[in-house]
C-alpha cells in the first residue's frame, strides 16, 4: 500500500503539471525567480526537491490509510482521509469567500 501510494504520487505530479519543468515555467510566466539560480537551471533546482516531496506525501497518505485501518476507526482508512479533505476543502472554500473585497459574508 506504501509503495503503491507513493508511486501513484510520482506518477500524478507528471500527470497534473506539478512537474519541475511545469513549475519552473509557471515561476518564468509569472516573472519569478529563485536567488543564485539561472531560469535554465530551475528545473534541475526543482527536480531536486518536487518529486521527493511528492513521494513523500503519498508515503505519509499511505500510512495514515494503514493505520486508521488498523486502529479500526470508524469506517475505513480512506473515508477517514476523504472526509477530511472534503471537510478542510469547505474550510478552503469558506476563508475564500470571506477574504476582504467579498461581499458574500459582509
Amino acid at each position: 500500500m506504501l509503495v503503491s501510494c507513493a508511486l501513484f504520487a510520482r506518477v500524478w505530479i507528471n500527470v497534473s503539471g506539478s512537474a519541475p519543468r511545469d513549475v519552473a515555467k509557471q515561476m518564468r510566466d509569472q516573472q519569478m525567480m529563485m536567488p543564485g539560480y539561472r531560469d535554465s537551471d530551475l528545473p534541475a533546482v526543482l527536480n531536486r526537491y518536487i518529486p521527493i516531496a511528492a513521494v513523500t506525501g503519498g508515503a505519509c497518505l499511505g500510512a495514515l490509510t494503514i493505520i486508521a485501518d488498523f486502529l479500526g476507526a470508524i469506517g475505513s482508512g480512506t473515508g477517514i482521509l476523504l472526509a477530511v479533505t472534503i471537510i478542510y476543502e469547505y474550510f478552503e472554500t469558506v476563508c475564500k469567500e470571506k477574504a476582504p473585497g467579498n461581499a458574500f459574508f459582509a
